[in-house]
């Protein structure tokens, strides 16, 4: 009964609405205390003498994203699609940018309409949505080395548990079958096939895959520690304490689609999760100045998609 109770309740449960507000309030928390910092606050940059690691931060997050890009090609390959052209990673790269279109998932749309001219539908659907998920456990991961004697230590651990052939196919095949009865309830014609035969995952453990995604968090951990210590020369602080917020913090925006490119949510958790252990006037241009670069790099690979697209419309 109090299972029934529960499920019913699940149901009635509007998550788009609660991601939003989500959203909202972490916006409204990283606001409300940037503004009472604001006096504390200095975002002059020494150019002269940080401009050298300011570029740095910027290839730092220029590699990462072409390491996502790798991670996916390899996620793509791990399905059964060997034989791909390198052009993949080079559009995963180009349609970057389009996360921070309002939505949230314009890219995967993207990245899915590729796929599925080269591959088939549910091989560029499935591959599309898993790899989300390949990042949350990499970062998780990355969080629990400063962890390693904390009771959630285990706990980030969980996720990559699920990160197998047996577990990952048995998840794909009841949703292919849940979408099939949603389907046929609608009567549209739907097109016969066996899901074995259209996803063929080549090995238990999809290790190059998510090693690769390790160096993408990585890489954007690196990004943002350059802006960390541009602000707070003292470097007094644990660099596994920092990975642990950030990589929490990261995973949270991540999860979050309301939140554009995790803009805002990613801050505001960073700005929770340190609390009081760093001061307001190293932490916020620390996360602002990241921000800009890290977006910087996403339009500067991002622009000439966005060029392609709007010459089409004209």
């Amino acid at each position: 009964m109090q299972k029934v109770y529960f499920i019913n309740l699940l149901k009635n449960i509007d998550f788009v609405i609660l991601k939003k507000l989500f959203f909202l309030l972490s916006i409204s928390y990283f606001s409300f205390y940037f503004f009472k910092s604001f006096d504390q606050i200095s975002l002059n940059i020494d150019f002269d003498r940080n401009g050298n690691y300011i570029f740095l931060s910027f290839l730092f997050c220029i590699l990462s994203i072409y390491f996502n890009g790798l991670a996916w090609k390899n996620i793509v390959a791990w399905f059964g699609k060997t034989k791909i052209k390198e052009s993949l990673i080079s559009f995963y790269v180009l349609t970057n940018i389009l996360k921070y279109v309002p939505g949230g998932i314009w890219h995967f749309f993207e990245r899915y309409n590729f796929l599925k001219d080269i591959s088939n539908p549910q091989l560029a659907f499935y591959s599309t949505l898993i790899e989300p998920y390949f990042m949350l456990c990499a970062s998780f991961l990355l969080a629990s080395v400063g962890m390693i004697f904390s009771p959630f230590y285990f706990l980030l651990l969980i996720p990559l548990i699920f990160l197998n052939r047996k577990l990952i196919f048995h998840i794909l095949e009841r949703l292919e079958t849940l979408k099939g009865k949603t389907i046929k309830s609608l009567k549209i014609n739907n097109e016969k096939y066996r899901f074995e035969e259209r996803i063929k995952i080549i090995s238990f453990f999809p290790a190059r895959a998510f090693l690769i995604e390790i160096l993408f968090v990585l890489s954007k951990f690196i990004g943002f520690i350059i802006c960390f210590y541009i602000v707070n020369l003292d470097n007094q602080y644990s660099i596994f304490y920092l990975l642990v917020i950030f990589c929490l913090s990261w995973a949270i925006g991540l999860i979050v689609p309301a939140a554009p490119g995790g803009v805002g949510v990613f801050e505001a958790c960073f700005l929770f999760f340190c609390g009081k252990n760093i001061p307001h006037n190293i932490i916020f241009p620390s996360l602002i100045y990241f921000r800009l670069i890290s977006t910087s790099a996403d339009l500067f690979l991002g622009l000439p998609f966005l060029l392609r697209k709007f010459l089409k419309k004209i």
